[in-house]
């Protein structure tokens, strides 16, 4: 077995992951990226770029390139009423500064703009086809990675800190033997596209609600991008049931767009999120930090999780660099990162949280069908309150900025 040496093996190569090894390699660090895919075109990941994110680019000198990507853009939220009327929860108009949008870019774009701003790093390498499989353990600490490449070859990375940017289901989370806290969720999502025709005046992000379900459309241009939202479990009958019966269904609930449900070939088109809301009460082990949904899964309520997990590597880099650098780190390092992020990742659970109970649950008991009368009444004769939402969505509780470092 081939056994290789690095600073920091960060296993992931999502945005939290990439934004990783970009920070620490401009701070002169030694950073490998695994990631398990010989490329990043997934359909259906979350593809929100949020202002403090697009902020975050500025400062790391890439925003022109970032605004060259095909985008669209996000200016309100909106939910359904009590009678199924559109209510604007939030305006990203009112935001301050330049940035006072979401910016939905496919996600592969980002992680390719990413990956080469960061390849202009001396001391970044990346890895493609090649997945870490479990955590190797030395002295009662963490001293890298096993890893197995898509031709089938092993090896060992060793490093002075190992990072999990491997998503919800994380595999080094789980050699690691760290168990997140599950909290109650009463949904379950599946993604799908429908086209755009002539004449579509959809814009921004839009939910529809209906019979014990949401439909939330994302206007993306050239097509739309659509999360059906129903009970928790309900995967297995919705497949058994047929395409036919899911197009139904959709027609029923979005009517203006049932006339391009065929579009729907096949269940195979409808991807299944089991929508998971989890964090770990300690996010590291000596020589292991969990950063983004490793640490922490969200709900694709308000597409935050994208966002949360580039702030969580923002401060990682600031914290880690030095003690990387010097060769000198400790636990009490990652413990910093964790302080840095726990307030904004419990704030913005609670919120998802109540929001499940308050506005989705009783949709899929089919108790109600929308947004509760006071709240939506609230929303529409004081549109001040729009910001809240918008403030809480695009910029969060603990904004991060780019460490002088890595700033170009």
């Amino acid at each position: 077995m081939t056994v290789e040496r690095t600073t920091c093996v960060v296993a992931g190569g999502g945005p939290a992951g990439m934004v990783l090894g970009l920070l620490l390699a401009r701070a002169g660090v030694d950073v490998t990226v695994l990631e398990q895919h010989g490329d990043f075109l997934r359909d259906f990941r979350g593809d929100t770029v949020h202002p403090t994110t697009l902020r975050l680019l500025d400062d790391l000198g890439l925003g022109d390139r970032f605004r060259a990507l095909p985008q669209s853009r996000l200016d309100r939220l909106e939910f359904p009423g009590p009678h199924g009327e559109p209510v604007v929860a939030g305006d990203f108009s009112v935001l301050p500064g330049k940035y006072n949008y979401v910016a939905m870019v496919p996600q592969w774009d980002l992680l390719d703009m990413l990956a080469a701003a960061a390849k202009e790093e001396p001391t970044f390498h990346l890895w493609m086809n090649t997945e870490a499989t479990e955590t190797v353990m030395a002295g009662g600490r963490v001293v890298g990675v096993r890893y197995r490449t898509r031709d089938g070859d092993t090896g060992e990375l060793r490093a002075d800190l190992t990072v999990a940017a491997d998503g919800r289901w994380s595999t080094l989370r789980q050699s690691a033997g760290m168990v997140p806290r599950e909290f109650p969720v009463p949904v379950d999502a599946w993604w799908f596209r429908l086209p755009r025709h002539a004449g579509d005046t959809e814009a921004g992000l839009t939910a529809r609600a209906g019979e014990r379900a949401f439909a939330v459309l994302i206007n993306r241009t050239e097509y739309f991008q659509i999360a059906f939202l129903a009970a928790k479990g309900l995967d297995p009958s919705l497949r058994a049931a047929g395409v036919v019966a899911f197009r139904e269904r959709i027609a029923d609930l979005v009517p203006d767009f049932a006339d391009r449900v065929d579009a729907i070939e096949d269940m195979a088109d409808v991807k299944h999120l089991d929508v998971r809301l989890n964090r770990l009460r300690t996010w590291h082990i000596d020589g292991l930090l969990c950063i983004g949904d490793a640490a922490h899964a969200m709900s694709p309520i308000g597409g935050v999780g994208i966002n949360l997990a580039v702030q969580d590597a923002v401060a990682a880099a600031r914290y880690l660099a030095a003690p990387l650098r010097g060769r000198r780190l400790r636990r009490a390092d990652l413990a910093r990162v964790q302080r840095r992020r726990w307030f904004a990742t419990l704030a913005v659970q609670l919120l998802q949280g109540a929001l499940h109970k308050v506005l989705f649950k009783p949709v899929v008991e089919g108790r109600r069908d929308g947004l509760p009368s006071g709240l939506a009444s609230v929303a529409q004769r004081w549109p001040i309150v729009r910001f809240v939402p918008a403030y809480v969505v695009g910029i969060g509780f603990r904004p991060e900025r780019a460490p002088m470092f890595a700033r170009r």
